[in-house]
């Protein structure tokens, strides 16, 4: 397998009396886009946050670019993130701030460029997505599609090593979710980066992804090629794809 840049290392994960993770593992491949599908609920979202140092696991460990990021302090974990560019599933925009104001925002915070390197980086940025013409518009004038693009400039605004992307087309139509998913894809080869999606749309997955990992009962069951998971003879892995009634999974 090519080089590895974050690693679940047998990571366990509760909510209160509800376990979302057990010893689960999982390698995230540098410069390829690994989508992990599941069930609603199954704890996709968990490996994100754990991913960026928002979560910490009960045991196991989560290592990024080699370092085990579990036991990182604080102030080290706020540097940490800033690294790792995060695209929420709702885009979480500010509302009175425009949008060139929000993809600016990390550039203002974690950088010591001057407003005319931020304002030229967030308009390239902007214009990477095909919003270099909502700049001075706010969040409430754009459509849900173009809140999502605006939402991926701001993630990858400070070129992130990696990109992390929470249920990206979540709630859209189909032309503006291959827009979306094409999207994902032209960013990752402009960064030169790594990419982590979260999805629930197997044909947008299916476009985009170098690898796919199912997370199912709090463990990766099954991780590879998008030919070779399609190809599984996991039932669990064939019962999800093909969204049948019968199966292991139970309903």
């Amino acid at each position: 397998m090519s080089n590895v840049i974050a690693r679940l290392d047998d990571v366990s994960m509760n909510y209160g009396e509800r376990v979302v993770l057990q010893n689960c593992s999982l390698d995230v491949v540098e410069g390829a886009i690994t989508c992990i599908i599941g069930l609603s609920g199954a704890g996709k979202s968990t490996i994100l946050r754990l991913l960026n140092g928002l979560r910490k696991p009960e045991s196991g460990h989560v290592y990024v670019k080699g370092t085990d990021i579990c036991h990182m302090p604080e102030h080290e974990l706020i540097n940490f993130r800033s690294a790792i560019g995060f695209a929420f599933q709702f885009a979480a925009l500010f509302d009175s701030m425009t949008i060139g104001e929000n993809v600016a925002l990390p550039l203002r915070e974690n950088t010591s460029m001057s407003e005319s390197e931020i304002e030229k980086t967030a308009r390239g940025t902007l214009e990477s997505v095909g919003l270099e013409n909502n700049y001075d518009n706010f969040p409430s004038e754009l459509s849900g599609g173009m809140l999502k693009r605006a939402g991926f400039a701001r993630a990858v605004v400070t070129n992130p090593a990696i990109v992390l992307y929470d249920e990206p087309t979540t709630g859209l139509d189909p032309i503006i979710t291959h827009l979306l998913t094409d999207t994902i894809k032209r960013l990752r080869a402009q960064l030169n980066g790594t990419a982590v999606v979260i999805s629930h749309d197997l044909q947008s997955i299916f476009m985009m992804a170098d690898y796919v990992a199912m997370l199912f009962e709090g463990a990766i069951i099954a991780y590879d090629s998008v030919t070779k998971i399609r190809a599984s003879m996991n039932p669990i892995v064939q019962q999800f794809l093909q969204g049948s009634e019968v199966g292991p999974i139970p309903l």
